[in-house]
């Protein structure tokens, strides 16, 4: 199936596994996608994941983290998108729930949280926000 847009499809799939409780998620393989998923697992937003390799495009095995019932993720949005794509510099980059979520942004220097480019004083295109 062809996506036009892999990190809403991405996104989508998350949220939708969060809201059915389940403790995993696949999601179709690709670089991007793995560096938003590093970016989860450092920020503490999910347990693990791997990758399983298949005959076609590999898939991403997400492990979502739970505690007391509640997920570790309450929301997901998707910032920039094909159609409107959304740059910030680093002074105007934005703070998700006052520094409680983050926004993963895409620079030159690879895929980083808002407060990682913020120190690094890069700016980007904002890919989405979680908290």
């Amino acid at each position: 199936m062809n996506v036009t847009d892999p990190i809403a499809d991405l996104l989508t799939r998350v949220r939708n596994a969060v809201k059915a409780n389940k403790r995993k998620v696949d999601v179709p393989c690709s670089n991007l996608k793995k560096g938003m998923v590093e970016i989860l697992k450092q920020q503490k937003f999910i347990n693990d994941y791997a990758i399983v390799e298949d005959n076609k495009q590999n898939v991403i095995r997400i492990l979502l983290k739970y505690s007391g019932g509640n997920s570790a993720i309450t929301g997901l949005r998707r910032v920039s998108r094909p159609g409107l794509r959304q740059y910030a510099n680093a002074e105007a980059l934005p703070r998700v729930y006052n520094g409680y979520g983050i926004a993963i942004i895409s620079t030159s220097k690879g895929l980083m949280t808002d407060k990682q480019a913020r120190i690094s004083s890069i700016g980007g295109e904002v890919l989405c926000y979680i908290w």
